[in-house]
């Protein structure tokens, strides 16, 4: 027989605590109710539980004191336990100081049941996937997940795959951070393809491109008329992701008065279109995305303590590739293969000393610097295989000095005189076809006619 969870009910208000018990146990659940800290607290030491519903005032006094107290005495009698708070919105801040006592998430009054129960569920989820037996192997994830976007075997990739695999079936929003270039879009395409939600939208939205005028109606959507050149209703990227994910990518880039307007929503999966007052709800994962320290942010005001609360269930932090350089030629093979395919190229292998020279890079642009650079050299040069000469060449025709741990052949370039000969080479390659040239050299038709009159190339092309 499965086993019925036991969850417990702890508020001062006898029409919530009734509430609350008909939905849960409607829902399934086993529960039991605590009117006030001591009858809380005695449910408590008998154990049992595997939830805690619990609220932050038992008194006249609002401050939340008891809460707190609560919940640091819950976490001596039933540490793996999870609380879930229950406060209402005005006091949001309260429930951040409940998440630092140790808390696992909170909600707000009045509550919505279905982000009630999945909060619930997600709890209780990923409590039961908190300990793995033993950390899988990539080949036993792989058979049994759908990782074929992420490549690598370095053990810190491994166990990053191990944890999306262990948190992908619960609806817990997600923080994926990590420098630029290491994968996070990838790392937010796997958690959805590996979901129960994988055969429903997955909509990405880039934040940092995203003005603050425009943020209502984009997120939200907005009615015929809403504003000036509103001439039909419009969907928002909200309501376009219901059933499915939204991957919120460069989250720190949002301005605080955004901030709080897609804080309420993520609380309550529930807006108004722009011009509208008709209430739309929604199903949505959250996953967010940045590159930004938001802990820092917070401490300068720059970003909502609640909201990065709301956010940070899960985090899951992307190794940059220098921390994982074992796994530069599974890569590179990998992107030669890509280039082989998209472009024509008939480029098969890197040599030993290309190799070793990728392995020496720094890569500050991480795995999008390195695939930008065996895309180019594949394009710009008609050799079989890349060595370091072809490789360092790519990076410079990017307009960026190779960055190696050790000095070397390629470090002591001349970087003009090795752009304008990787330029000569690609306008011989490509006649007067501008568009191609540029794009072979990684850089916009108009940088590269700024950099044919600087090298005295115009006449020539």
């Amino acid at each position: 027989m499965a086993h019925k969870f036991k969850i417990l009910i702890a508020d001062d208000d006898q029409a919530i605590r009734t509430s609350l018990k008909f939905l849960l146990d409607r829902a399934g659940y086993e529960t039991v109710t605590g009117s006030g800290p001591e009858e809380i607290m005695s449910a408590v030491r008998k154990s049992g539980l595997d939830l805690i519903v619990l609220d932050m005032n038992y008194s006249y006094d609002n401050t939340g004191r008891e809460g707190i107290e609560l919940i640091r005495k819950i976490r001596i009698f039933c540490p793996d336990c999870p609380v879930i708070l229950i406060t209402a919105w005005g006091s949001v801040e309260l429930a951040v100081r409940g998440i630092k006592a140790g808390a696992y998430d909170f909600i707000t009054k009045p509550w919505n049941n279905r982000v009630l129960l999945d909060t619930i569920e997600a709890a209780l989820k990923l409590k039961a996937g908190a300990e793995p037996d033993e950390e899988l192997t990539r080949q036993e994830l792989d058979a049994a997940y759908d990782f074929s976007n992420i490549i690598g075997k370095d053990r810190q990739i491994v166990k990053l795959l191990s944890r999306i695999a262990r948190i992908a079936d619960t609806n817990a929003p997600v923080l994926i951070t990590g420098e630029s270039g290491t994968g996070k879009e990838l790392v937010a395409e796997a958690i959805h393809r590996n979901s129960p939600r994988k055969n429903k939208a997955f909509v990405k939205v880039n934040l940092g491109g995203m003005s603050a005028s425009l943020f209502e109606s984009e997120m939200f959507g907005h009615k015929k008329g809403a504003f000036t050149d509103a001439y039909s209703d419009r969907k928002g990227r909200f309501e376009a992701a219901d059933g499915g994910s939204i991957f919120l990518d460069e989250i720190g880039e949002l301005d605080l008065q955004s901030q709080v307007k897609l804080l309420r929503v993520l609380q309550e999966q529930s807006f108004e279109r722009l011009g509208d007052n008709t209430t739309i709800n929604v199903d949505v994962r959250i996953i967010c995305a940045t590159n930004r320290n938001l802990a820092d942010m917070v401490s300068d005001r720059l970003f909502r303590e609640d909201l990065l609360y709301r956010i940070n269930l899960i985090h899951l932090l992307i190794p940059p590739l220098r921390d994982r350089r074992s796994d530069i030629t599974e890569l590179a093979g990998f992107f030669l293969r890509s280039a082989g395919e998209k472009y024509g190229t008939g480029i098969r292998t890197v040599s030993e000393d290309g190799i070793k020279w990728l392995k020496n890079n720094e890569w500050p642009g991480n795995v999008r610097e390195l695939r930008n650079t065996i895309e180019r050299a594949a394009l710009i040069f008609n050799s079989q295989v890349l060595g370091m000469e072809e490789l360092s060449e790519a990076v410079l025709s990017g307009g960026k000095e190779p960055k190696n741990i050790r000095p070397g052949k390629a470090s002591s370039l001349n970087l003009e005189q090795k752009e304008k000969e990787t330029i000569m080479k690609a306008l011989a390659d490509y006649g007067d076809n501008m568009s191609m040239v540029a794009k072979v050299l990684g850089i916009s038709r108009a940088t590269l006619y700024r950099k044919l009159k600087k090298y005295n190339l115009k006449d020539e092309s």
